[in-house]
Formats: structure tokens, C-alpha cells, sequence
């Protein structure tokens, strides 16, 4: 299992760098979905848009959220804090808590990546957005064993982002 494991991540490191050879990279942690998130106005035509847009927004700033969140940190403080920094490269190492430049701290993304994560989420929301109707498996009813802990990682923003931020070794 362990051999299998490092051959895995392996295999992630180098589709990660063809990635970044491919299209090149930008600073890791959603520091650059955060930033993005900021060039999009922040009121539509209609109400309907102005709602569309703040869901977007909402979207994009999801995963550096979600990184410091699962750091233990208080994601909005994080996410302030690296807005208020005009410096394009500037945002959070959940590993050491720290602020500085990700890119000089060797936390980066392939831009392949983070676009097509942005492409395949806008994809389908669309598709969601046009569907009348969804077909989705009905509820299970759960025993009243168990005693754990609920759980999972809350849905939050967008799905798929896998391996957002996660090149820094």
C-alpha cells in the first residue's frame, strides 16, 4: 500500500509539472481564484445577475477559504488579510501558518489546473442552472447505531478542485 502510494504521488508530481510547463503557474493556496474573484463587478443588470455574480464570487474565493479552514485558521481573517495585500503573489501557508509570497515559499499551481477546475465547475453549473429536472439517489434512512462523528468536508463553493494548492514540496 505505502509503494503504491508514493508511486501515486509520483505520478501527481510529474502531471503536475507538465501542467505548469504546458501553461505555466500562479501563486498556489486559491490565492489566485481569491484574486479573481475581485475583478468581477459586483452588480448585474438585473437582480437575477447581481445574484449570479455574487455566487461566482462566493465560488472563487471558496478554496483558499477552505485551505485555512482545514488549517485550523478563521478562513475570513485569512482571506482578508491576504486582499488587503496588493502584492499578486501574496497569501497563506497553511503548513506554517505564515503569510508571505507563495511563490517564493514554493506554493504554486499549474494554470492548466486551476482553469480547468474553473471550466469543468462552470460546466456544470450551467448545466444545473438549465436542468428541469435532476434525477439524484434517494436518501438513506441510517441505523441508529454508529455514534461517530457527522462528517465530511461541507460541499461549500467549488467541487473538484482537488489538488488546489497542493505543490508545495
Amino acid at each position: 500500500v505505502e509503494v503504491k502510494e508514493k508511486k501515486d504521488r509520483v505520478d501527481d508530481a510529474l502531471n503536475a509539472t507538465r501542467a505548469a510547463v504546458e501553461e505555466g503557474i500562479v501563486p498556489g493556496g486559491g490565492v489566485a481564484l481569491l484574486r479573481a474573484s475581485l475583478s468581477i463587478k459586483a452588480t448585474g443588470a438585473n437582480s437575477d445577475q447581481t445574484a449570479g455574480i455574487s455566487i461566482v464570487r462566493r465560488a472563487l474565493q471558496a478554496p483558499a477559504r477552505q485551505i485555512a479552514a482545514n488549517a485550523g485558521a478563521e478562513a475570513s481573517i485569512v482571506a482578508g488579510k491576504i486582499l488587503e495585500n496588493k502584492g499578486a503573489t501574496f497569501g497563506y501557508n497553511a503548513q506554517t501558518g505564515e503569510y508571505g509570497d507563495m511563490i517564493a515559499m514554493g506554493i504554486v499551481d499549474p494554470v492548466k489546473v486551476v482553469r480547468t477546475a474553473l471550466q469543468d465547475a462552470a460546466s456544470v453549473a450551467g448545466l444545473l442552472v438549465t436542468t428541469e429536472a435532476m434525477i439524484a439517489e434517494a436518501p438513506k434512512k441510517e441505523s441508529a447505531g454508529g455514534g461517530g462523528m457527522p462528517g465530511g468536508m461541507g460541499g461549500g463553493g467549488m467541487g473538484g478542485m482537488g489538488g488546489m494548492g497542493g505543490m508545495d514540496f
